[in-house]
């Protein structure tokens, strides 16, 4: 609900130049220093593609999907955005391109726009319009963020670009403004950082009909005065509207480098509202441990999307922000299941790790190698935490190696599974396609009292976001659990099994959910902050 304002004020950031320069940090970094102002703000994501959803999407291709609570499978940038103002968004925060023109032409279909020829102007820019304003309805916030995807000049996001021209024209001057962010490459053998890509990029946004109002310039060295004169007099923005923004070790410590240069302060006097004195106690400890840990922890991250760490962002995120909490760095070290289809691989790849987590993922390649990871921390003791598919995989690896059950299997794996210990979801059998079908968003779990999942949460029961289409079958659970791995956590009718661990190891738990998804950086995720406690109480 908004706190002071009448009305909600929009900020749009664009991005230009080159593409991946962190405009979804920028967006993340003005929400939290907003919200430390005491204004109230949510993050929307605009992204260009055709595909309506990131859901079907490989994750090579485009990272990890973000799932809200409502089981929208959204960018991830909205982990970001969540991480960093420490909101739960959903369905109305991630647009696509996809889901525009979708919802037009089902408009047309039905006749809605009664015979009228339907064109990009005014129907889809109106459509883009209307996902704005429905955002706005649903949360009535201060402060409205709107990300769009892409670079400047691209031609899918040219809709997008039209939409907000008009959008700002018609809510007038003084309640919208526009961000664009730039690069400003550093030439080596010139010594000089070059202000021309920049320049070029704010004209083709003005070709548009947009005159952004605030320069963010993604840099690797500091910014000359005159370099910032230059670039505030070829593009048409005030001296103070050009940011700095450096390359920096931690992604957290851009609100405050952000915040040393006035930021929030310069959009609040251009929106015509009085600044607050922001309150970022917290947010500066929180960096302060960051820039000076007691020590560090590797951690094995074990999955076959490796090469791309961004589809394991938000896993990556929860370990550092457990790490954060008890003083120590984490160090990833990656590792390819596919290298540990041979135990005597895996036991090298292992052998120098002090904690393991296999998250999610779909399909049978690396399965086996995945499966050895999960054996080898079992028959170690090296903490573990298995994620959505990593549970899967620990219910297979117990049951096949301790349960006695050879060829136990998931139908996900082998549709002829003679033992599928793990098998379709009952509501997903007469499901056809792929597109936002699976199990998606919050559901309740109730945790059993005296597990370490219980101890972790210290609270009965739970809610945690899912996304998957299959689950413990029940016909395994008791001759599963009378050789020793317990089912801590299940859903309220008691139909499926939530969580498994082994009591006796320092911490073996793993997940149906997916627990990295309500992770914040002042706030660890439990399971990811056992995880690391049974590490750094090793060490002590």
């Amino acid at each position: 609900m908004r706190l002071g304002l009448n009305m909600t004020k929009y900020i749009f950031i664009t991005g230009g130049v080159v593409s991946s320069l962190g405009k979804g940090i920028i967006a993340a970094s003005l929400g939290k220093l907003l919200r430390a102002r005491g204004f109230s703000v949510i993050n929307q994501k605009f992204d260009p593609y055709i595909n309506v959803d990131p859901g079907t999407m490989s994750p090579f291709q485009h990272g990890e999907v973000f799932v809200t609570d409502d089981g929208a499978e959204t960018d991830l940038d909205l982990g970001h955005y969540e991480r960093f103002t420490d909101t739960s968004l959903g369905k109305f925060n991630n647009v696509t391109s996809g889901s525009v023109y979708q919802t037009v032409i089902e408009k047309e279909r039905r006749g809605d726009y009664l015979g009228a020829t339907v064109q990009v102007i005014p129907h889809i820019t109106n459509e883009i319009k209307s996902r704005i304003m429905g955002a706005t309805k649903q949360f009535k916030p201060d402060f409205q963020l709107i990300e769009i995807g892409g670079t400047i000049g691209d031609i899918e996001s040219l809709p997008f670009i039209e939409a907000i021209r008009q959008f700002k024209t018609e809510v007038g001057i003084g309640n919208a403004i526009s961000v664009h962010t730039t690069l400003l490459p550093y030439l080596p053998t010139s010594g000089e950082l070059k202000t021309k890509p920049s320049q070029h990029s704010v004209q083709v946004l003005r070709s548009y009909g947009i005159q952004p109002e605030i320069l963010v310039c993604r840099t690797t060295k500091p910014i000359p005065k005159t370099e910032k004169e230059k670039l505030a007099l070829f593009c048409s923005v005030p001296k103070e509207a050009v940011i700095e923004c450096r390359d920096m070790k931690s992604i957290y410590e851009v609100p405050l480098a952000l915040e040393e240069q006035n930021m929030a302060g310069v959009i609040l006097d251009m929106l015509r509202i009085e600044n607050r004195a922001a309150d970022l106690t917290s947010w500066k400890k929180l960096v302060d441990n960051i820039k000076n840990p007691k020590g560090t922890v590797k951690v094995a991250i074990a999955g076959k999307y490796t090469k791309l760490s961004d589809a394991y962002i938000s896993v990556v995120e929860s370990l550092k922000h457990a790490g954060y909490a008890d003083d120590v760095k984490v160090e990833i070290k990656w590792i390819n299941s596919e290298e540990c289809v041979d135990y005597a691989s895996c036991k090298e790849l292992m052998k120098d790790v002090q904690a393991v987590v296999v998250p999610g993922g779909f399909g049978v390649r690396g399965i086996e190698g995945k499966l050895n990871v999960i054996r080898y921390a079992r028959e170690n003791n090296v903490p573990f935490l298995g994620l959505c598919l990593g549970m899967q995989c620990a219910v297979i690896e117990y049951a096949r190696n301790v349960v006695g059950i050879k060829d136990a299997n998931s139908k996900e794996f082998d549709e002829n599974a003679q033992n599928p210990v793990i098998d379709l979801m009952l509501e997903q059998k007469n499901v056809h396609g792929y597109g936002g079908t699976m199990r998606l968003g919050a559901y309740d779990c109730i945790l059993r009292k005296g597990s370490k999942a219980h101890k972790a949460y210290g609270k009965d029961k739970i809610s945690e976001r899912h996304r998957h289409r299959y689950e413990v079958n029940n016909e395994y659970l008791k001759r599963i659990e009378d050789a020793g791995l317990v089912f801590s956590g299940m859903s309220p009718d008691g139909m499926l099994a939530e969580i498994v661990e082994l009591p006796k190891l320092d911490w073996f738990v793993a997940s149906q959910f997916h627990p990295e998804f309500k992770s914040r950086p002042e706030h660890p995720h439990p399971l990811f902050k056992g995880l690391i406690d049974a590490v750094v109480t090793r060490i002590k």
